[in-house]
């Protein structure tokens, strides 16, 4: 019973981060952190590494607090929670920098509807160079009409 308890921690932990990119990106990165994250937003940033990428870090932090305090003693509730915000910081690199900015050529020839649909989503967001008037603030869950849009052009 416990181990189910512990996979639903981390299952509800990795959906609520989800909400929590939507509002730091929105209010946040596109706010008081528009320092950081402007780079993002200029068309060909020359550099592997941008600005941008000390969110991954600041993200980092509690999940690495939650490890160390979710296993001192008998591993407990915070050590799935570390793992579950973990595991969306996985997918967030995966899906933003190596699937839709391809800042890594690893999955170059992925031609699957929801990651084109993804793809479009944040295409939309990046039209807008400055910090206002964003659209599109979400990573794995994007308005239904880019994921339409994307199926139809399969069939």
């Amino acid at each position: 019973m416990e181990t189910l308890l512990y996979i639903m921690i981390t299952l509800l932990v990795f959906v609520s981060m989800e909400g929590v990119t939507w509002l730091t990106h929105k209010y946040i990165m596109h706010g008081l952190g528009w320092y950081f994250h402007e780079d993002h937003h200029q068309p060909g940033y020359p550099h592997i590494f941008e600005k941008n990428d000390f969110f991954f870090v600041v993200f980092a932090i509690p999940s690495i607090l939650l490890f160390y305090f979710g296993t001192r003693g008998e591993i407990n509730w915070m050590f799935f929670v570390g793992l579950g915000i973990l595991l969306y910081g996985m997918g967030y690199f995966l899906v933003h920098d190596v699937l839709i900015h391809r800042r890594f050529k690893w999955f170059d020839k992925t031609n699957n509807w929801y990651f084109r649909g993804l793809r479009k989503a944040h295409k939309i967001h990046h039209k807008h160079l400055g910090k206002e008037d964003g659209e599109c603030f979400g990573m794995l869950f994007v308005p239904l009409k880019y994921f339409r849009e994307a199926k139809l052009s399969t069939s």
